[in-house]
């Protein structure tokens, strides 16, 4: 009995022994020789002693397989998939639009074959780009309800880039959002002399009011997206001020429009009115056409107003001029686009006459006119101006302005 118990006892510690599991495939020898000889005993392959180690291979690898996953991680959304999303629907024509109301003329103009012209130039955004841009523009148009809409341009950033849409908005009414500030300081003086304290006799500037919608730097509106297919967002309008601050700093754009601008001079706004105002500069100073392709468009009764003198519209008689003679002469290129002013406005305005000072007697403003301090008017460039003048008026109107150590000259578009 002895020598019985040892042997089962034996056989159980190597029993045990085969069902540790292995610490690399967490396997045990006893259930693997099990599946084995199992196997062996169904198929009963012939020389088995041969293949006994294949067999025992296919056993283990087959037991791996089963253990392992067979799902899948979902794939992470990147930015290219959702604006891929974003762009898909420029492709997607509504259900509810007829094909004959498409025919009926756009405001937009014909991008295709301005995309063919600036290829043939070297430039341009390619043709893919400027299909989804014209997507998007027709978009925006059929959204915002606009009488005119084109591509301005493009500028870059740091993180993200502009796509400039130029529009005429439906039922423009000419009004100027200007802050009530001289009503607010005339309230300060009120409670100034309450106080009795003493008072200064510093007076700050005036302001310069802003140009009204549709007429000056603010004739048009801008609209500006990152990419075709995100929402566009309208910018607002500019000031004389932004417009002054813009010539004197120097500022890379970010792609996002909240962005605080931190510079000296400061600059009255966020990069939203830092783009606007610098559109206005570029669009005063690099928008050109041949002599005579463009003529003032008269109105009844506004023959000696400046801002109907600022409208324009292509010339029917145009015939054109040799792309030779272009080539040669700058005085065959004029600019169409009114002068911006160093006041950061198109037209002069008398900042001493104040509102009411308009309607007094002829006594007191005989008065006003013997006073020698009464501001020159500043006067621009008329339209049509060829640039080979361009030299001569930067030259009359430059301006210089010390920061620090440093010296920067900027010129005025």
């Amino acid at each position: 009995m002895d020598g019985k118990e040892e042997r089962v006892q034996s056989a159980a510690a190597f029993k045990s022994y085969m069902l540790k599991n292995s610490t690399k495939s967490n396997l045990n020898l006893y259930d693997h020789l099990t599946r084995l000889l199992t196997k062996l005993m169904d198929e009963q392959p012939q020389n088995a002693v041969d293949v006994i180690e294949d067999i025992s291979s296919d056993v283990k690898r087959g037991l791996l397989e089963e253990m392992q996953s067979t799902l899948q991680d979902l794939p992470e959304t990147t930015a290219d998939v959702e604006l891929a999303k974003q762009q898909r629907l420029l492709f997607t024509r509504p259900k509810d639009v007829d094909h004959e109301e498409e025919l009926v003329e756009t405001p937009l103009p014909n991008v295709s074959e301005l995309s063919f012209y600036l290829e043939q130039a070297g430039v341009g955004l390619g043709r893919e780009e400027m299909q989804r841009i014209f997507l998007a523009l027709k978009q925006l148009v059929e959204s915002q309800l606009l009488l005119q809409c084109r591509l301005w341009g493009k500028i870059l950033g740091t993180e993200n880039s502009y796509i400039v849409a130029e529009a005429v908005v439906e039922g423009d009414d000419h009004s100027i959002d200007e802050p009530a500030e001289e009503e607010e300081r005339e309230v300060d003086t009120q409670e100034n002399e309450i106080d009795q304290l003493p008072q200064s006799t510093y007076k700050p500037p005036s302001v310069v009011p802003k140009e009204a919608t549709g007429t000056g730097a603010n004739k048009f509106v801008y609209y500006v997206c990152n990419e075709p297919g995100l929402p566009w967002v309208k910018l607002p309008s500019v000031s004389p001020a932004q417009i002054t601050a813009a010539r004197q700093i120097r500022k890379i754009f970010t792609g996002k429009l909240d962005t605080p601008i931190v510079s000296y001079p400061p600059f009255p706004g966020n990069e939203a009115n830092y783009l606007r105002a610098q559109i206005a500069r570029i669009s005063a100073g690099t928008q050109v056409s041949p002599q005579g392709f463009y003529q003032v468009l008269e109105e009844e009764g506004d023959e000696e107003d400046e801002v109907s003198q600022s409208n324009y519209e292509p010339n029917p008689d145009f015939e054109g001029i040799p792309a030779a003679e272009m080539a040669e002469s700058l005085s065959n290129w004029v600019h169409h686009v009114q002068h911006i002013l160093l006041q950061g406005r198109c037209t002069w305005v008398n900042l001493e006459v104040k509102p009411g000072e308009e309607s007094n007697e002829e006594g007191e403003a005989d008065e006003k006119e013997e006073e020698p301090d009464e501001p020159e008017p500043e006067v621009g460039p008329p339209m049509f101006t060829p640039i080979s003048q361009d030299a001569e008026s930067l030259r009359e109107q430059h301006y210089v302005i010390n920061i620090g150590r440093k010296t920067d000259r900027h010129v005025q578009p």
